[in-house]
């Protein structure tokens, strides 16, 4: 029972001080400029009376935005054509803007230029396709990506400004070959009608290597004097004896050195239609983008996440 005199309200005002102030009952006496031996007996009285705290104190949480290495988000082939969904491009700029990875790569095929596909050239399914329209839809696909930086630029103090690399893929490379194959069309179109460098990209040429914080990419490496590309990630370590991140291929693959620590990566794909050509067991592979964490020297920490997961998160 409490003494008389000494009410609930001060009782219970007593035990709060002495939880705010991390139960140190010197420090809580000062603060509330008591007597220790005062605050002592509320706090006991408090207790016995089956009193609880109801403040308590403030849970410092400690965040830094520093990091070990750097942070690289892989989006591996898109393939982007007319008539296929790309709403996943915009889930994946939120997801973006909400990480702030120090670098973006695409590791290219971000188009698909399916009416340049020599495989269907002079077959029916061919008919009607048109390169204005693939283009057209690279362009929004583009903006879908990247308005999400884009809004988030427009208000913040500090404006987020990643590196941007793509790697052109053989897709890309269907407008260069056409050109080639076909001089008569010189001057009629090229690369840069897909506007990745207006987008702010730094493009690199198909094929070529390049290496950022020690970390290969291209959009595939290739192997032997025919210059197809490996055929697994432990194949793409053997090759390059460095860490090295590819696109390409549909699947995923991982391989580790278990001495060097280097990691070579098949990324999978970056895209939710399914493709005729790969059938029904090919289209369950992955659908995702890759983030490598704490990126130095050559040695980082492989995070996917799923299409999925991007869906359920920002849709």
């Amino acid at each position: 029972m409490p003494n008389p005199g000494l009410s609930l309200e001060e009782m219970q005002q007593a035990l709060n001080l002495y939880e705010k102030n991390g139960r140190n009952m010197t420090r809580a006496a000062i603060s509330g400029g008591l007597e220790i031996s005062t605050l002592r007996n509320r706090v006991n009285r408090a207790k016995i009376a089956g009193l609880v705290p109801t403040e308590f104190q403030p849970v410092v949480k400690v965040h830094t935005r520093e990091r070990i290495g750097r942070v690289h988000c892989v989006i591996p082939d898109v393939q982007v054509k007319p008539d296929v969904p790309t709403e996943h491009l915009e889930w994946i700029g939120n997801y973006i803007v909400e990480k702030q990875p120090d670098v973006l790569i695409q590791i290219g095929d971000f188009a698909d230029i399916d009416s340049l596909n020599s495989y269907t050239k002079g077959k029916r399914e061919a008919e009607g396709k048109r390169l204005a329209k693939d283009i057209s839809s690279v362009a929004h696909a583009m903006e879908k990506l990247l308005k999400p930086i884009h809004d988030y630029n427009r208000t913040a103090e500090i404006k987020y400004k990643p590196e941007m690399h793509l790697t052109l893929g053989n897709h890309e490379y269907r407008m260069e070959r056409e050109v080639e194959d076909n001089p008569r069309l010189e001057g009629m179109f090229h690369m840069g009608d897909l506007g990745y460098e207006d987008n702010g990209w730094q493009v690199h040429d198909f094929l070529k290597v390049i290496n950022i914080d020690g970390v290969e990419y291209a959009h595939y490496f290739t192997s032997g004097n025919m210059g197809r590309p490996v055929t697994s990630a432990a194949a793409l370590l053997r090759e390059r004896q460095n860490s090295a991140v590819m696109g390409h291929v549909q699947h995923t693959d991982m391989a580790f050195h278990k001495k060097t620590q280097n990691i070579a990566m098949f990324c999978g794909i970056c895209y939710l239609h399914d493709e005729k050509y790969l059938g029904p067991q090919g289209n369950q592979t992955r659908r995702q983008i890759v983030m490598l964490h704490e990126v130095e020297d050559g040695r980082f920490d492989p995070m996917f996440v799923s299409l999925r997961f991007l869906q359920k998160r920002y849709s």
